[in-house]
């Protein structure tokens, strides 16, 4: 059973492409929504609530866990994996969205700490729409650098848009908003960019305005895509957490929130009705 976490909304993106890579597997997502956003909190709260969360997971059957969520990811796996993990549940595994983003601007394998010896990368430039936390982190530019010095990264903050998404906010305001993002970050590059990382899971659901708003030709990664390529990489070097469910029951969506509001705003990001249970 693979557990997907969020602190909202957002991983929904991630849990679709998956079940449609991944069909055979019985997945379980749960939003942290009681404490949504968290591109805004401390780091020790997200490291914190991130812990939490996917200790609750672990508790129902979840033995490989995604963090769906770039904040949670860029601030907390890199701790969960090395201090909590090997002493908590030694036998389970933690994953998260930043690593195969890293990989797939950079064309580098994650275990690649250091430019590789005669490959000659392109100077591009990267631009890197995220929360608060996210872009504070560092996590994109630092990783990036280490494996592809050539490339360019500017980090843009997109304050409160999470917020707009999960309230869903009518798109014209929306579009407004990315308008705005994306016309600051290009004022930072001085030009266009080559790429555009959407460092967010909600993200996904506007990459329409982002698309429209960012000059023709920059390409927009696909993250949700991205992720579900590197989990088929990792469960094949894994198979002790590929093992398809015969019986595949539905997939159930947990919430620390209000199952009756959270139920039909989730129902679009994920493409069709769910339903939401509390936890």
């Amino acid at each position: 059973m693979i557990g997907v976490f969020d602190s909202g909304h957002g991983g929904l993106t991630i849990l679709r492409a998956l079940m449609d890579r991944f069909p055979g597997h019985r997945y379980v997502f749960l939003g942290d929504h009681a404490h949504a956003p968290y591109g805004t909190r401390d780091v020790e709260a997200i490291y914190d609530l991130t812990r939490d969360n996917v200790e609750r997971l672990f508790s129902i059957g979840c033995r490989l866990v995604l963090l769906a969520c770039n904040t949670a990811s860029a601030v907390a796996l890199r701790r969960l994996q090395q201090t909590w993990l090997p002493h908590y549940a030694p036998g389970n595994r933690v994953l998260g969205v930043v690593v195969p983003t890293i990989e797939a601007v950079t064309e580098v394998p994650w275990h690649v700490t250091s430019p590789p010896h005669g490959q000659a990368r392109a100077a591009k430039r990267v631009v890197v729409y995220g929360t608060r936390r996210t872009v504070e982190s560092g996590s994109y530019p630092y990783e990036i650098g280490l494996r592809a010095p050539a490339i360019g990264v500017t980090q843009q903050a997109c304050a409160g848009l999470v917020d707009r998404i999960e309230s869903d906010t009518p798109e014209i305001e929306i579009a407004r908003e990315v308008a705005g993002f994306v016309a600051a970050s290009l004022a930072a590059v001085r030009g266009a960019p080559d790429t555009a990382i959407l460092g967010c899971t909600h993200y996904p659901l506007v990459a329409a305005h982002f698309a429209a708003a960012l000059p023709a030709g920059v390409e927009i990664l696909d993250q949700p895509g991205i992720v579900a390529d590197s989990l088929g990489l990792y469960l094949s070097r894994h198979p002790e957490f590929d093992a398809p469910d015969p019986a595949l029951p539905a997939p159930r969506f947990f919430t620390t929130g209000d199952p009756a509001w959270v139920s039909p705003l989730a129902s679009r990001f994920f493409g069709r009705p769910v339903t939401f249970e509390g936890l």
